[in-house]
């Protein structure tokens, strides 16, 4: 079943998108299998501090990097991270992930497939003198079990949060003739700009274990993670933690009541952010029996309770996908939808902190295969960073989207 719902997310994957507003593209070409930007299936856009704009992607078997100092109309030469290709983890929830900080260290995290099992490897590199080179990836976590869905975070203060999906609990119940689900969740810091990270610690076993997690800081030293839990009953519905201080993981709290039943991976994880008001924002996916679609909701205790769920998009049109940011100039949820022959973007904007959303527009389409929409915000500005096949990787302010 695990597979089939692989396979099946890979056919959502494939479905689509770009248009033609947005600034600068670099086209994919129907054989690309080198490791340039046009070759790429998933990119991760981040800004350093300064305003550039990076750019991680997967090509070829590789990690390469490049930045943009005129907001993606023209970028630097890229830079590969490794010298032979990888077995990279190709799951829909699968990228780079990067961050950048004020002394313009660029630290990356990414995950590779150690077997056909999908048993996966977190590695983690960084460059200390502006992304000219990288350090030889090496393990986030010593253990050998399988470790897949790392995310990065940026702190206030520099320092570096890690969170991933963790099987090394799986072994120890195998000993002892017990049965195991899904994975733990896991988080290590890097004090260094991600030169080295601290011990792997666990926040809760028997998390979901296919599933993309999400970070948002409600503080200093506090980050929160939102991630699909396995609830009794093999209920896959989603949950909240955030840490009361760097060390020292919160209660956890259910985000909603779907009911999804299934021994299967969804393959589709949420994201969360967290206003400068301290609101947090929760979009997600569910196959659930009380509701199914993209759903909405937010929170002002500080993630204990949420607001009734809001729909988003059309389920009618296999709206999935969805990704949330809150900044100062308001707050943008984006998504895909697929009509049966294009892959339309959409957004929906807030300017009071959740209380009231726009009403949904299209802001790109395309009628090729396309990577996940993913919003990136620098100052007062929010940019969807999308890579399709046809027309390549685009960024594009939200404000000047049709």
């Amino acid at each position: 079943m695990i597979r089939t719902a692989t396979l099946a997310a890979i056919a959502l994957l494939l479905q689509g998108a770009a248009s033609a507003q947005m600034s600068h593209h670099y086209v994919s070409e129907a054989a690309c299998d080198t490791a340039e930007l046009r070759c790429a299936t998933k990119v991760t856009p981040a800004f350093a501090p300064d305003g550039t704009l990076w750019l991680a992607w997967m090509a070829g078997g590789r990690i390469s990097v490049a930045s943009s100092r005129d907001r993606g109309k023209t970028f630097s030469t890229p830079v590969a991270i490794v010298d032979q290709p990888l077995a990279l983890d190709w799951g829909p929830d699968a990228r780079p992930k990067m961050v950048v900080d004020r002394h313009n260290r660029i630290a990356i995290a990414f995950s590779i497939f150690r077997d056909k099992n999908f048993n996966g490897e977190v590695l983690h590199t960084r460059s200390v003198d502006g992304g000219h080179s990288f350090a030889k990836p090496v393990p986030i976590t010593p253990n050998t079990e399988s470790q897949r869905f790392e995310q990065l975070a940026l702190d206030a203060d520099g320092s570096i949060f890690v969170a991933w999906l963790d099987k090394r609990n799986r072994a120890q119940a195998r000993a002892d003739n017990r049965s195991y689900n899904g994975a733990g969740l896991f988080f290590a810091w890097s004090k260094d700009g991600g030169g080295t990270y601290s011990e792997a610690r666990m926040v809760k076993d028997n998390t979901c274990e296919c599933c993309r997690i999400s970070v948002a800081f409600a503080g200093l030293g506090r980050p929160a993670v939102l991630f699909r839990n396995i609830f009794p009953g093999s209920v896959r519905d989603h949950a909240i933690v955030t840490f009361r201080d760097p060390a020292t993981p919160g209660e956890i709290y259910r985000v909603s009541h779907d009911d999804w039943k299934t021994e299967a991976c969804p393959h589709q994880g949420p994201s969360l952010a967290i206003s400068p008001g301290g609101t947090y924002h929760a979009v997600w996916f569910t196959g659930g029996g009380i509701r199914k679609g993209l759903f909405y909701a937010r929170s002002t205790d500080g993630g204990q309770t949420f607001s009734e769920p809001t729909a988003v998009g059309r389920p009618d049109r296999n709206a999935s996908r969805p990704y949330v940011v809150a900044s100062a100039s308001g707050t943008a949820i984006v998504w895909k939808e697929f009509d049966g022959e294009k892959t339309t973007v959409k957004l929906m904007t807030s300017r009071d902190d959740g209380r009231t959303w726009s009403q949904p527009k299209v802001i790109a389409a395309t009628t090729d295969a396309s990577d996940h929409p993913l919003l990136v915000s620098h100052g007062r500005e929010t940019f969807l960073s999308w890579m399709t096949k046809a027309d390549g990787y685009r960024i594009v302010p939200i404000g000047d989207a049709p």
